[in-house]
């Protein structure tokens, strides 16, 4: 894999999760452009500079030791890519302070570094939080490649920040300067709210939340069909989103254990915030974390899983894969994973690969539900 060269280090850089001959790498031109452009403002040893979304570690790493850099972001992948590609350029894996997207930044900053999510909301939930943390003539510089740079997020720099100023291509990377222009408060549409009639709740669903707004229609399709009469099961929803496949479960088994588990710290939020306006008190672990890999072996009696099929913009089953693999590891023998997905996708015979019995518990014209007995 090549080398992040910029004028700040030379990065040998990985993506997480590990995957073995990896073909994409954990950087592209508008890091290098965002840097590069960072580094033509001569700024001193003191500057504080805020880090977003920063997918595998490569801005943040690059500015440690140079510049008093604090990484931001959603996910708990990235916050494992940061770690490790530190710790693999030979700097202490926590010289670079990580502040969860669930949790809100301190002091002010000279500039912010963003990465343009592939979510617009949060976007705009991040870029209203940086209110009253900007120091006088602090900037935001965006950066994107341009196909994955939409006219909304220039839009919302210049909403919540000030002026904008957009930079020429270079490599297919393109920056959007925005410069602190003591904007209005403003208030934040996030969390966003909806009711369900079956089970009948209400979802909080914070800015970075899969299908924000609604249920999306292959949980839609799942609810119906999730396993009953568990006993007192050991029972984990593996990227758990807003956590409605969990909660939907635990209250048709008052007497099962619960694990809800999602790389995206807003998520996990959400979750927690639901379980507990659904199920008060009750005891359930909520973590975000890389899938069920830290979970015990042969632990758990069913896995409950809505498996996602892209990461950021790369398309593919491979965290599918993974959280198949990651269950299995993590079921007792006779225990049973729990699937929604689209017919297209192929997940019977995959599953069939790992599982010694994979059956259809039901079917939409557009999705399969499967049971993966190991």
């Amino acid at each position: 894999m090549p080398l992040l060269t910029t004028p700040y280090a030379e990065l040998d850089l990985i993506r997480q999760p590990d995957q073995a001959n990896d073909p994409l790498q954990a950087f592209d031109a508008a890091d290098e452009y965002l840097l590069q452009q960072l580094h033509e403002q001569g700024l001193a040893a003191g500057t504080r500079v805020l880090v977003l979304n920063d997918s595998f570690g490569a801005l943040a790493a690059s500015l440690a030791g140079q510049l008093q850099v604090t990484s931001s972001g959603d996910s708990h992948l990235a916050r494992m890519a940061l770690e490790k590609n530190l710790a693999r350029n030979g700097l202490a894996f926590d010289s670079v302070p990580f502040v969860p997207a669930s949790e809100h930044w301190q002091g002010t900053f000279d500039r912010v570094l963003v990465r343009v999510p592939k979510t617009l909301a949060l976007l705009e939930e991040q870029l209203i939080r940086l209110q009253g943390h900007l120091a006088p003539g602090a900037q935001v510089i965006a950066g994107a490649m341009i196909k994955h740079l939409p006219r909304a997020a220039g839009d919302l720099l210049e909403k919540y920040i000030g002026p904008v100023q957009a930079s020429l291509a270079v490599k297919k990377a393109r920056l959007l300067t925005a410069s602190a222009a003591g904007r209005p408060a403003a208030t934040s549409p996030y969390p966003s709210r909806y009711r369900l009639d079956t089970p009948e709740l209400e979802l909080v669903n914070h800015a970075n939340v899969f299908c924000r707004d609604g249920l999306d229609i292959g949980t839609r399709a799942f609810l119906p069909h999730l396993p009953r009469n568990l006993g007192n099961a050991r029972v984990a929803d593996l990227g758990c989103g807003n956590g409605v496949l969990a909660i939907a479960s635990a209250l048709a088994n008052p007497d099962a254990q619960y694990t809800l588990v999602d790389e995206s710290y807003m998520a996990v939020q959400s979750a927690q915030e639901n379980w507990q306006a659904a199920l008060g008190e009750r005891a359930a672990t909520l973590m975000a974390a890389d899938g069920l890999a830290g979970v015990e072996k042969q632990s758990l009696d069913v896995v409950l899983c809505n498996p996602p099929f892209h990461q950021q913009q790369v398309v593919g089953d491979f965290l599918a894969w993974r959280m198949f693999q990651q269950a299995r590891e993590a079921l007792v023998v006779g225990g049973a994973l729990y699937i929604v997905g689209n017919r297209h996708l192929g997940y019977h015979s995959k599953l069939a690969r790992l599982f010694r019995g994979v059956e259809q518990v039901a079917a939409t014209p557009k999705f399969v539900i499967l049971k993966a007995r190991k």
